[in-house]
């Protein structure tokens, strides 16, 4: 499907727009009403005519969007029988990647969520230059490989580690990485123009922001809504889903539960407050709890089981737990998703102390907690999402224009 970005978008009243409209409306419903949906069912709950429907479905077919299976036999039926749709895509990919304070992750995948590569190496250079040119330098590796084997590349996710300004890729601020207003954007478009890239279109949020629809886009239907994906790194920070909207703030910054404020005057954070969330239960704070001297030495500490590894982990996970419940009362979500390297690390010293403290809080209050699970796609949650939100903005595209301006 020639789509374009939600920038290039015509408002205007014109014919291409609605059928522009109409065809993304047909892939929405086959999404949502999964395998075996017929022309006739998409014309019911599309309030298309049949005849508009047959010909959006053949063009969709024809470009390799949709796939159909044998007619459906049903006993003691008469006349024709309706023919099953099912979403194909086999002709598309999407590129996600991630950009930590350390490690670089990218990853292929179909529209369906499947991941077909990924690939993941250590941050080579900190400085914006060096970390925008080997970012590009992975996912033009891994896009092109796909070109080459005769698939479209339909849309970029890049994951960044701070607030961002979606439309242009500045990023505001990433504490834990000491950028301040870095126009990534430029630099990586400039990047895959190079890289003969130029022509695909190119999303950037806040890392927690794109596991969040990672998990809604990639999930079973219907999605968990509202759905608050909670990353928990070297940074602590949250993606927000709200009725099938992605809540980023007026300035991007919305889901920054890393720097509110879990203690009074309490201790140093990156940010250059005092008492931030992050300063409790970010990667960094663990180790320096621990005892130990950086991430490397934490993981092998937690590799070992050593004691002090584990008091320090369960102490995290405690505040979490109050993080947990501020973030229940402040949303209601439906679930609660616990991603990032601290959960994988941490394991059950981690999360489940941060369960036992929430589970605390719905006793004495009352009412059952949500639903809190980790992420499907564990250390890759950010990448995929990635993936997912350039399928998102895909078939949402006023909303992600919305969310742009």
């Amino acid at each position: 499907m020639s789509t374009p970005t939600a920038a290039q978008l015509p408002i205007t009243g014109d014919q291409r727009l609605v059928k522009h409209i109409n065809r993304i409306a047909l892939l929405r419903l086959m999404r949502e009403g999964g395998d075996g949906i017929s022309r006739t069912d998409l014309s019911d709950r599309s309030g298309l005519t049949r005849s508009t429907v047959s010909q959006l479905v053949k063009e969709l077919i024809d470009e390799g969007w949709i796939s159909e299976s044998p007619a459906l036999v049903v006993a003691g039926q008469l006349g024709r029988r309706p023919t099953p749709l099912q979403l194909d895509g086999k002709r598309f990919v999407l590129v996600g990647a991630e950009l930590t304070p350390d490690t670089i992750r990218v990853v292929t995948t179909s529209i369906h969520g499947e991941v077909l590569e990924a690939n993941q190496a250590a941050l080579r250079q900190l400085d914006p230059e060096g970390a925008c040119h080997q970012l590009v330098e992975m996912i033009s590796v891994l896009a092109q490989r796909e070109v080459g084997e005769g698939r479209e590349v339909l849309g970029i996710g890049v994951g960044l580690p701070g607030a961002v300004e979606s439309q242009t890729g500045m990023l505001q601020f990433a504490p834990n990485i000491g950028w301040r207003k870095v126009p990534v954007g430029d630099r990586l478009r400039a990047e895959l123009e190079s890289a003969g890239l130029g022509h695909v279109p190119v999303h950037y949020q806040n890392e927690a922001d794109l596991a969040a629809v990672g998990e809604t886009e990639f999930g079973p239907r219907p999605a968990d809504d509202p759905l608050v994906y909670i990353s928990c790194g070297v940074g602590l920070g949250a993606g927000i889903v709200l009725g099938d909207n992605l809540f980023t703030g007026a300035t991007g910054a919305g889901g920054e539960i890393g720097h509110t404020t879990l203690q009074l005057k309490g201790r140093n954070c990156s940010c250059g407050r005092r008492g931030c969330a992050e300063a409790y239960v970010g990667l960094r704070a663990i180790a320096a709890d621990a005892g130990v001297h950086d991430l490397a030495h934490l993981r092998a500490a937690m590799t070992s089981a050593k004691p002090e590894a584990r008091a320090a982990f369960e102490a995290a996970g405690k505040n979490l737990g109050v993080l947990l419940q501020n973030i229940w009362t402040t949303f209601d979500p439906r679930s609660i998703v616990l991603g990032g390297e601290a959960v994988a690390l941490g394991g059950p010293d981690f999360v489940g102390a941060a369960l036992q403290t929430l589970a605390s809080y719905a006793d004495a209050a009352g009412v059952p907690a949500p639903q809190v699970r980790q992420a499907r796609y564990t250390e890759l949650a950010v990448a995929v999402g990635g993936a997912a939100y350039a399928l998102y903005a895909l078939m949402h595209p006023y909303q992600a224009l919305l969310q742009q301006r």
